[in-house]
């Protein structure tokens, strides 16, 4: 029930991040830098760490943050393939491509479930920031190229319910303990490019450093407090 919660949740902050980029357009910086954060604090005080205990049994402690290394370039071979097709191209690709990427994020939430359910909480709550920040960039990939406004609410719902299915598919296996260490190092390579390569400087996009620098620095305490009390 909690997974079917969850899912749901990332349906409506998919959605709420679409519908507020049409309305919000100002103040947005201060999301994104704040969702930066909270995905970059995920990586280096959740998943590597525990990627690294769940890896010692199985794996020399460089395997972990050699999978890191993996995910961060795979998820940026993702990103840069986009960037060779024509104009007409760029929405549907774009907004296909953020929908792909949650999809990711539904079976990371799951597999963190599987490891145990305090790191799948903490995974959890940097996705749905992650989601509300994927909705604002789907709405605006689709309108800044071309598309009506029904065209980029067709891709707004695609994205919403692609982590629902991603939550969903790790219903139907489950990974060995040796595995699990690696699926986490990946997934914090893939935080470390969503943060570092994509919110921050999407956030930093023509607006006053100084905010969105504290709202960065403001997201990745909340998720270091929280992640703290959800290791207690």
């Amino acid at each position: 029930m909690l997974l079917i919660a969850i899912a749901f949740a990332a349906f409506c902050a998919t959605l709420a991040g679409g519908l507020l980029a049409l309305k919000l357009k100002d103040r947005l910086h201060l999301v994104l830098g704040f969702s930066a954060g909270a995905v970059i604090a995920v990586a280096f005080f959740d998943l590597l760490p525990e990627a690294i205990e769940l890896g010692s049994r199985y794996h020399s402690p460089g395997t972990p943050t050699g999978w890191a290394a993996v995910g961060f370039l795979l998820y940026l071979i993702l990103d840069r393939i986009q960037l060779v097709r024509s104009s007409s191209q760029r929405a549907a690709l774009g907004a296909g491509s953020l929908s792909a990427h949650s999809l990711l994020d539904g079976v990371a939430i799951g597999l963190a479930f599987q490891a145990s359910p305090a790191i799948g909480t903490v995974v959890a709550i940097a996705v749905l920031t992650h989601d509300f920040s994927d909705g604002i960039n789907t709405m605006n990939m689709v309108l800044k190229n071309g598309g009506d406004r029904r065209q980029a609410m067709r891709w707004l719902y695609v994205d919403a319910i692609a982590p629902a299915v991603g939550v969903g598919s790790t219903f139907l296996f489950t990974l060995p303990p040796s595995d699990l260490g690696v699926v986490l190092a990946l997934f914090a390579g893939f935080f470390l490019y969503i943060g570092a390569s994509d919110l921050i400087p999407e956030s930093y996009h023509a607006h006053p450093k100084f905010l969105t620098t504290a709202m960065t620095v403001l997201g990745a305490a909340v998720l270091y407090l929280t992640i703290a009390l959800a290791g207690h």
